[in-house]
């Protein structure tokens, strides 16, 4: 997906901020006013207006790992459907915290868990013809769940985000994030998610291929 130029390109354009409202928004607004171009990455130490899937705000903890980063829309595989962009890049990402040893899974369609408990979520949007993902991971909480204390208290912010995007590189298509992707699946039977003001049990509903569902013979995607 990455090739080597990209990947020095999104190297040198990553940018670290003590605090912002929104690395999220940050992103956004630095791509509609042209003062970034992709690919670039934003890293926050605090966000005051973090935001979450469906407009919520994301919960400051004592300390986590908060970073949004774009990519052009051609970058991505042929065969990705962007509404499907916040399961490739959750797979990518939790593919990428199980090779530091970590239990993570993806639940459905953008959140990290642990068990049966959040410690992240993904949030991609797209702007003009870049693609804006999101990505906050708990590290230290009295009141949350965190990535695992063998994990999170030898992190840096840089040398992580450095070893991230040199992950992707394993990774150059949708059918590769997909196959991975839905031998977990399962694990969201117990959990559901919200369409329309609705709350639909997943243990209702058919993975298809593109990472849509099907609910009761209608298709649902979420890019979020």
């Amino acid at each position: 997906m990455l090739d080597s130029h990209t990947l020095q390109k999104l190297k040198a354009q990553m940018y670290h901020f003590d605090t912002l409202p929104s690395t999220q928004q940050y992103a956004l607004d630095s791509i509609k006013n042209g003062t970034l171009h992709s690919p670039f990455c934003i890293h926050a130490r605090t966000q005051t207006q973090g935001i979450g899937s469906r407009g919520n705000q994301w919960n400051n903890v004592e300390s986590s790992l908060m970073f949004s980063f774009a990519l052009e829309t051609k970058m991505l595989p042929n065969d990705l459907k962007i509404e499907s962009s916040s399961i490739f890049f959750g797979v990518i990402m939790q593919q990428f915290l199980h090779s530091l040893g970590s239990q993570a899974w993806l639940k459905y369609p953008n959140d990290l868990y642990i068990d049966r408990q959040k410690i992240g979520g993904i949030l991609t949007q797209k702007v003009r013809d870049n693609i804006v993902c999101g990505i906050g991971i708990n590290l230290i909480s009295q009141d949350y769940a965190t990535l695992e204390s063998h994990i999170s208290q030898h992190l840096t912010p840089q040398g992580f985000l450095n070893d991230f995007f040199e992950s992707f590189v394993k990774f150059t298509s949708w059918k590769q994030i997909f196959s991975i992707y839905k031998l977990e699946f399962h694990k969201n039977n117990s959990f559901s998610f919200h369409f329309r003001n609705q709350r639909l049990c997943l243990k209702d509903a058919i993975l298809n291929d593109d990472g849509s569902l099907s609910v009761s013979g209608e298709r649902i995607y979420s890019l979020r």
